[in-house]
């Protein structure tokens, strides 16, 4: 059975059409049963709370219309939408503006789904849950909250799905998530799974983009963090049951601005974790890519990252280059340095799509200690194209074509064309045209290349002879 609910409605109505809808949320939500739903049409209304559970099979699910605004709270809580032990409910396409407290909240349930809203301007947290299991969190944007967090899957609860999802302007974190041991349970959120987020200007007060505290066997995938305030993506445990650990960190693109933290920071005893296929940059003077306390390392691996050459492996008290990070980690092997001007198309306008010819190109793999790589990027293309690359985007160069190291030599480029140079040990050297590269300054050995040649990609080696006196 459909509910309509119009600003013009009256409570008294039978709320079967929008000409005899009701006036308020709230009685839609007194009425609704197992299998019903609530089209809510455009206007601005107070919120609702809700007790009545659906059923897997019969969902009750509450639906605006575009221009539907919350901006009072329920009359019970200081919350816009609250879902207090309501299982299998869905809440889709409302805007909560300038709610005293949560913008949508869904506690001690299971099944909920909270798709596609806009929650601005909250005064605590944009979306919150507490003990709430099997959870989607897909598609909303959450800015602005005054206190704490864009979005917050909280408590002893497992299987949450977060993804799609926009924050910004948060004053703590994009999106926290917190065992909290103190309120019962485990303590631990386990099989999360955080993925294609745009998640940028948050941490002013702290936290961070994506702050996990007791998150374990988790994957954290795809997602883009950009000018944030705080840590990028910290793994970790304080009011846990435990550390985060066994989580895999993969095809990610932070990028830290000058008065951030760390992009990823892993302490609090939280080992296992494994981290490859991502771009994390940092803008701070002296804080880096990846910090870990020795309480941690066990278990760690780390590669096909590209990074700041600052890393630490006393939780960011001191500060070393990433050869002393390969060296003291036994990790990194195949991960290297470059900037952003360049990875990406244009920095300065927040295009994080990488160059066409650059160092994420190709370079990251497709798995690494049984963990599997993403099968489609941000923007839902299939991965790998060609092989692998490293970040929340996959390259697709349109209109140009690919070779391999037999189509051309090195002496047939052109001074013009735009190579990428890879020394005999891996690491990157130069980026730019090729009459800008001294090779008698080289030493002797064989050198992997990729340039750009009359619009078409080559890829091959050359041996160089090295130093010429």
């Amino acid at each position: 059975m459909t509910y309509y609910v119009s600003p013009s409605g009256n409570d008294s109505n039978d709320g079967m059409s929008s000409a005899t809808a009701f006036k308020t949320l709230q009685h839609a939500s007194d009425v609704v049963m197992p299998g019903d739903s609530v089209s809510v049409l455009p206007g601005t209304y107070s919120g609702f709370y809700h007790t009545t559970s659906g059923m897997a099979s019969q969902r009750i699910v509450f639906a605006a219309q575009p221009g539907v605004i919350i901006n009072q709270p329920n009359v019970t809580t200081d919350d816009g939408i609250n879902l207090e032990g309501a299982s299998y409910i869905t809440i889709e396409g409302f805007t909560v503006a300038d709610v005293p407290r949560t913008g949508i909240r869904a506690v001690d349930d299971t099944g909920v789904i909270i798709r596609n809203n806009m929650c601005d301007h909250c005064g605590v947290w944009g979306i919150l849950t507490g003990f709430s299991e099997n959870i989607l969190i897909e598609g909303n944007i959450c800015t602005n909250t005054v206190e704490q967090h864009g979005i917050y899957f909280g408590n002893s609860a497992d299987n949450p799905v977060i993804r799609n999802n926009t924050c910004y302007g948060n004053h703590d974190c994009g999106i926290h998530m917190n065992g909290d041991v103190s309120l019962g349970g485990d303590g631990i959120i386990s099989n999360a799974l955080v993925e294609n987020n745009i998640i940028h200007d948050n941490g002013t007060g702290g936290g961070s983009a994506i702050n996990c505290d007791g998150v374990q066997n988790s994957r954290i995938q795809n997602n883009l963090l950009y000018n944030n305030h705080a840590s990028g993506i910290a793994l970790f445990r304080i009011d846990a049951g435990g550390g985060a650990n066994n989580n895999v960190v993969v095809n990610n693109t932070i990028l830290q601005a000058a008065d951030a933290r760390w992009g990823l920071l892993i302490d609090g005893g939280s080992t296992g974790n494994i981290v490859f296929n991502n771009i994390i940059w940092s803008d701070h003077a002296f804080r880096g890519s990846i910090a870990i306390d020795a309480a941690s390392i066990s278990g760690f691996h780390g590669n096909y990252n590209i990074v700041t050459d600052r890393m630490s492996t006393d939780d960011g008290n001191t500060v070393i280059t990433l050869a002393q990070w390969q060296q003291a980690t036994q990790s990194d092997s195949s991960s290297f340095i470059a900037i952003p001007d360049e990875i990406f198309q244009d920095v300065d306008e927040d295009n994080y799509h990488p160059n066409c010819w650059i160092d994420a190109y190709n370079r990251g793999v497709d798995s690494y200690y049984s963990k599997a790589a993403p099968a489609f990027d941000l923007e839902g293309t299939g991965r790998p194209y060609l092989l692998m690359d490293i970040g929340c985007y996959e390259i697709i160069c349109e209109g140009v074509e690919h070779h391999s190291s037999n189509a051309i030599s090195w002496n047939d480029l052109f001074e013009t064309d735009a190579i990428w140079l890879i020394d005999p040990a891996g690491r990157k050297i130069f980026t730019g045209k090729k009459y800008a590269l001294d090779e008698h300054s080289l030493a002797g050995g064989v050198y992997f290349f990729r340039a750009l040649h009359n619009n078409s990609f080559f890829t091959g080696e050359t041996l160089i002879t090295g130093i010429k006196h």
